[in-house]
Parts: structure tokens; C-alpha cells; sequence
């Protein structure tokens, strides 16, 4: 009988507790990193989008706005929340139209800049051009000797301008606020006395 000698079992290695608990630390903060890159991304994206939303909107309200009072003949100014406008038509037909904010907060049009035919108490339909208005005003100009000063009243009112803000905000997101103020729109159409 031949005695040979066995040749001793590979010896199984493993990881040591020191290695688990460094290499689950390390991946915990790459892990970390990367979400926070993904939230940070999701959120500049959100902030992104709710600056388009907010530049589409008031660049549709004051287009809609300017286009009907270059062609108006005459105003009514109820606030500086709200103007009637007597607008002329291409077969010198008029009608009148209302720009309006609405300052409730409740309704559907609250905290929006909206357009509505006919006078300010009219009852149809409102059209809401700009939502989440935190800030708004009309002002008026009167245009004398070239000289722009504000104007006091209906009948020496010969240009408008419009200042708002309006502010989205996300869950997880900081407000998001856009501010504007359109260029003087003057009123064609209207003859002004002083």
C-alpha cells in the first residue's frame, strides 16, 4: 500500500466584516450622489418647463391684449385691475371687450388675468390668459408736447401697459416667478382731449 499524502482542501476565502462595512459605506455615498443628481436634474428640468409655461402665457395674454387695444377708440377704466375697451372693427362695427384680473381667491378665475366680452359685470364666458398672478396692474399714459406723463382719466388716456407676476411652484421644487411688464400700447384709434 502506498502512503500518499493528501494534498490539504483550498482554503475558502471571503470577505472580512471590514470589507462588507467599508465597501457598503463607499456605495452608499456613490449611491447618494447619484440620486441627488437625479433629483437635482428633475427639478432644474421641472423649473425649466414652468418658465416656458409662464413666458408662453404672457407672451399669448399681451399679443391678445395689444392687438384689441391698438385698435380701440375708446376705454373704461373700472381699477387698475380691469379695463373695458370699445374695439373697432376692419367694417367700423365696435364691441367691447374687458381685460381683467381677478383678485379672489376662489372662483375659477381667481389669482388669473382673464379676457371676457363686453363690460366688466358682463356674463360670458371668461377667457383666462395668464394663471397664477401673484402681482398685477394696468397703467395709463397720456402722450403731451412728446412727453410721456400718466394720465388721470379716461379722456386723456392714449396708452396702456400692463405689470404682472406670476409664480409656479412643485412639490419638491423652489416658485418658480416670472415678472412682466409690456411695452406702452397706444390706442390708435382713440382721439384724446385734455
Amino acid at each position: 500500500m502506498s502512503l500518499t499524502k493528501k494534498s490539504p482542501a483550498p482554503r475558502r476565502r471571503a470577505f472580512t466584516l471590514v470589507e462588507v462595512m467599508v465597501s457598503a459605506g463607499l456605495s452608499g455615498f456613490i449611491l447618494a450622489g447619484v440620486l441627488s443628481a437625479f433629483l437635482m436634474l428633475g427639478r432644474s428640468g421641472y423649473n425649466a418647463a414652468s418658465y416656458c409655461i409662464m413666458e408662453a402665457e404672457a407672451r399669448r395674454a399681451l399679443e391678445t391684449f395689444s392687438e384689441e387695444a391698438r385698435l380701440a377708440s375708446n376705454l373704461t377704466w373700472t381699477s387698475a385691475n380691469s379695463v373695458t375697451l370699445t374695439v373697432v372693427t376692419s367694417t367700423a362695427a365696435t364691441y367691447l371687450v374687458t381685460y381683467a384680473y381677478d383678485t379672489s381667491a376662489n372662483g375659477d378665475t381667481s389669482k388669473c388675468f382673464y379676457r371676457v366680452l363686453g363690460a366688466a359685470a358682463s356674463t360670458a364666458p371668461r377667457r383666462i390668459l395668464v394663471r397664477n398672478v401673484t402681482d398685477f396692474s394696468f397703467r395709463r399714459y397720456k402722450v403731451v408736447n412728446g412727453v410721456d406723463y400718466t394720465a388721470a382719466n379716461d379722456l386723456e388716456t392714449k396708452q396702456l401697459q400692463i405689470t404682472l407676476r406670476s409664480v409656479r411652484t412643485g412639490v419638491t421644487t423652489v416658485a418658480t416667478t416670472n415678472a412682466v411688464l409690456s411695452a406702452r400700447v397706444v390706442l390708435r384709434n382713440k382721439v384724446v382731449s385734455t
